[in-house]
């Protein structure tokens, strides 16, 4: 159903939503959605950078337990 819209039917979507929403209002709705995109992206990078550290500091003690005790 969706594959027969064309250029002509996405414009037409396009003006009614201008119309009805106002370009104020579409400016907004599009700035907080790449704060958004923008805050997951930031938020991805950080649990890979936690993820990497918890890998990172959990293969640093390979001593084992027995070792330990001795020194």
């Amino acid at each position: 159903m969706l594959n027969n819209i064309g250029l002509p039917g996405l414009l037409l979507i396009a003006v009614v939503v201008l119309v009805l929403f106002g370009r104020g209002k579409i400016s907004s709705l599009m700035g907080e959605v790449g704060k958004g995109i923008t805050s997951f992206k930031k938020g991805i990078n950080e649990g890979t950078k936690e993820l990497e550290q918890d890998a990172a500091d959990a293969a640093k003690d390979v001593t084992p337990e027995a070792e330990k005790d001795k020194a």
